[in-house]
């Protein structure tokens, strides 16, 4: 598959995201856009992806957005290179399916981030196939402090 327009491979990948990837990102109206090939590894028995894989993917996204808002306000760094235990953590993520994709699909993640907080964020996400939602999640996150 032939990465889209605007995507580059995601910086600074976790050893999670590394294994799980391989993951790319896009700026889109001032948030990141989350983008993977569905690959065979990422599918049940059916062929098709995984619930598991979403809801990673999900959380990926939403942490992408969510630690971009509160770094831009000043209350955590998304640095690895500065960060020292600052940064944010899923506190809870609901998800529900709609859709599925089979493999070989191009998956993208768009995030709407409700609310970036000193102490706790909101945000949804959407899983898109072909431009339509497979599957949505809500996440709150909690903003860590830096330890000294």
């Amino acid at each position: 598959m032939t990465i889209p327009a605007g995507f580059r491979r995601l910086a600074g990948e976790s050893p999670f995201s590394k294994w799980a990837g391989p993951f790319y990102v896009r700026s889109d109206d001032s948030n990141i856009v989350l983008g993977f090939e569905v690959a065979a590894h990422h599918c049940n028995r059916a062929g098709r992806l995984h619930g598991s894989m979403i809801c990673a993917a999900a959380d990926l996204a939403i942490g992408q957005n969510v630690g971009a808002a509160v770094a831009e306000l000043g209350y955590a760094s998304t640095d690895p290179s500065r960060r020292v235990g600052a940064g944010i953590a899923t506190i809870s993520l609901n998800t529900d399916f709609v859709g599925y994709a089979p493999e070989g699909a191009w998956i993208e993640v768009h995030v709407d981030v409700q609310k970036a907080g000193r102490s706790v964020s909101f945000a949804n996400a959407y899983v898109r196939h072909k431009g339509e939602r497979i599957a949505r999640a809500s996440a709150v996150f909690k903003t860590l402090q830096p330890r000294s």
